[in-house]
C-alpha cells in the first residue's frame, strides 16, 4: 500500500462547491486510523477508520491480498441522527464484507449527518474515494456500490462524478431506490393518509393537528414504539389473525389492499411515511410540502367511495418538489457501466422501481450503459454473498474489457462463486419487471420518465439555494 504527500498534512483544496454545483466540500483531516476488522473480515485485511473534515465518519478495508481495485460503499436509510453515526460504515462493512473477500478495498462514509440529502451523500461518497487516493494511492479500477437509498445516491455519483474516463469505472446498485425522490415515495404518501383515514390516531381528535404531508408535526414526542403501539391499536398488526378484532382485521385488509404494501413490512413504510417525511419536511425543505396526492384513485377497499370522498388531499409547493427533484431525481446520463441486482419480491423497494431506471437511461438514450439483473428473493438487503461476488466480478471485467455481461451470462456465472459461499444463487434472467405505475399508483402527468431531465438539472442549478443543503 502506497501513502501519498498528501495525506501528511490531509486533504485540501478540493473544490468547495455549493449545492448547484458538482463539487464536493472537504476540508483538511486527519489520516485514518488502523483498527480491528469486523469478525467477517478477520486478518484478511487491514481497516481503518477516521472522520473526515465534514465530520462523517468513514470505514476503510484494504485485503492483504489486494487486487488493486477499490468500491466506494453508499449506504442506504436515510439514517435520522442529527450527526453522523461512527458505527455505520463499521457494519456496512461488516455486511459487504464479501466485496474484501473477493479482493477489492473497501471504503463506506456514514455521511456527515443523518437525514435526508442524496447529492450530500454523493459528495460524501466522492469525498472518500478522494481521501483512500491521498492516502493509499490511486486503485486500478474504483466501482461505486449503493444498497437501497445508497443506490438512489451511488446512481447520483455516477451522473455527478462518473464521467467517462473518470474516477469511477463502474456502478453496481442493490436493491435501489431508483424512482428518485419526487415519485420514488409517493405509495408512502398514500400510507400515509390511508392509515389515517382509518386509525383517525395520527393524530388522534384530541392532539394538535396538522397536515399529514408533514408526517408528524415538528415538536412531537412520538417514539418509534409509541408509533408500533398505535399501529397495533388499530390493526392488531403485531397479533395472530384469530387474536385481532374484527374492526382490526378489516382496517388492516383495507389498507393493505390500497396501498399494496405487504404486510410484514407495513410497520418499516409508517415509520418512513411519519419520521423520514418530517425529516424531509421539516428539517430540509424549510417546512415545505413536497408530496401530493390529488388526482389519485384508491381502489381495492370495503368501500371506494367513502374512502375517496374522505381522504386528505393535498397539492405540493412547486419550490418544494423542484428542490426534492433537484436533490434525488435521476438523469440517466450515464456514461460508465451500470450494474443492478434487485429481488423480485423485495417489501421494501418494490421490484418497479427498476422500471423507472430503466426509463429514465432509455430516456436519456443511455440504456447501453446498464444491464440489470432479478432475483428470486424476497428480502430488500439480505441478497446471497454468491449473487454479490458474481455481480461485482462481471462489472469488473465488464470495465476491464469492454464486454457487456448479459443476465443470463451473470445468472450462469454465479455457481463458481456458490461454491465458495454456499448462499445460492436465484438469477431469473427472463424477468422483466412492470412499469412503475402499475405498483404505484400515479399523480396525474406522472407517467412519464425522465422526472428530471439533463436540462432541467443544469437550469435549477443556477437557482441560488436549489436542492437541499448539506
Amino acid at each position: 500500500m502506497r501513502r501519498t504527500v498528501a495525506s501528511t498534512v490531509g486533504i485540501a483544496g478540493v473544490v468547495a462547491g455549493t449545492l448547484g454545483s458538482a463539487g464536493p466540500v472537504q476540508a483538511a483531516q486527519p489520516r485514518p486510523a488502523p483498527v480491528a476488522c469486523p469478525a467477517s473480515v478477520g486478518d484478511k485485511a487491514t481497516c481503518y477508520t477516521g472522520k473526515d473534515g465534514n465530520g462523517a465518519y468513514y470505514a476503510i478495508a484494504i485485503p492483504k491480498k489486494w487486487n488493486g481495485s477499490l468500491i466506494v460503499h453508499s449506504h442506504g436509510g436515510p439514517d435520522l441522527g442529527d450527526g453522523s453515526d461512527p458505527e455505520r460504515s463499521v457494519g456496512d462493512l461488516d455486511r459487504w464484507s464479501v466485496m474484501v473477500s473477493e479482493g477489492y478495498a473497501w471504503a463506506g462514509s456514514s455521511y456527515r449527518r443523518g437525514g435526508y440529502g442524496t447529492r450530500m451523500a454523493a459528495a460524501d461518497t466522492e469525498n472518500l474515494r478522494r481521501l483512500f487516493v491521498a492516502d493509499f494511492g490511486k486503485p486500478e479500477r474504483t466501482y461505486v456500490h449503493g444498497q437501497s437509498w445508497g443506490g438512489n445516491v451511488a446512481a447520483k455519483v455516477v451522473e455527478t462524478y462518473g464521467r467517462k474516463n473518470g474516477p469511477y469505472d463502474g456502478a453496481l446498485l442493490t436493491s435501489g431506490v431508483l424512482g428518485g425522490g419526487s415519485r420514488g415515495y409517493d405509495y408512502r404518501v398514500d400510507l400515509r393518509v390511508v392509515y389515517q383515514y382509518y386509525c383517525r390516531n395520527l393524530p388522534r381528535p384530541d392532539e394538535p393537528q396538522y397536515p399529514l404531508w408533514q408526517g408528524l408535526r415538528p415538536g412531537s414526542a412520538l417514539t418509534t414504539a409509541g408509533l408500533r403501539a398505535r399501529l397495533q391499536e388499530c390493526t392488531g398488526y403485531a397479533s395472530a389473525p384469530g387474536e385481532r378484532t374484527a374492526s382490526q382485521q378489516r382496517n388492516l385488509d383495507d389498507i393493505l389492499a390500497v396501498t399494496r404494501l405487504p404486510e410484514r413490512t407495513l410497520e418499516s413504510h409508517l415509520r418512513f411515511s411519519v419520521f423520514t417525511f418530517r425529516d424531509i419536511v421539516h428539517s430540509r425543505l424549510g417546512d415545505r410540502n413536497p408530496f401530493g396526492n390529488q388526482g389519485v384513485w384508491y381502489s381495492g377497499s370495503h368501500d371506494d367511495t367513502a374512502l375517496n370522498a374522505g381522504v386528505e388531499r393535498f397539492s405540493a409547493a412547486p419550490d418544494a418538489r423542484r428542490d426534492l427533484s433537484y436533490d434525488s431525481d435521476l438523469t440517466g446520463r450515464v456514461s460508465i457501466p451500470v450494474l443492478t441486482m434487485h429481488a423480485i419480491d423485495d417489501p421494501t423497494a418494490f421490484v418497479e422501481h427498476e422500471s423507472a431506471y430503466r426509463a429514465t437511461v432509455d430516456g436519456a438514450r443511455r440504456g447501453k450503459n446498464v444491464v440489470q439483473t432479478f432475483t428470486r428473493e424476497s428480502e430488500h438487503s439480505e441478497l446471497s454473498n454468491a449473487e454479490y461476488a458474481d455481480s461485482i466480478a462481471a462489472l469488473d471485467s465488464w470495465a476491464r474489457t469492454g464486454n457487456k455481461p448479459t443476465p443470463r451470462s451473470i445468472a450462469s456465472a454465479c455457481a463458481t462463486f456458490d461454491r465458495v459461499y454456499g448462499t445460492g444463487c436465484f438469477y431469473d434472467p427472463a424477468f422483466h419487471p412492470r412499469p412503475y405505475a402499475s405498483h404505484v399508483r400515479p399523480r396525474p402527468g406522472g407517467l412519464t420518465w425522465l422526472a428530471m431531465t439533463s436540462a432541467q438539472e443544469r437550469s435549477w442549478s443556477r437557482i441560488d439555494g436549489v436542492g437541499i443543503a448539506p
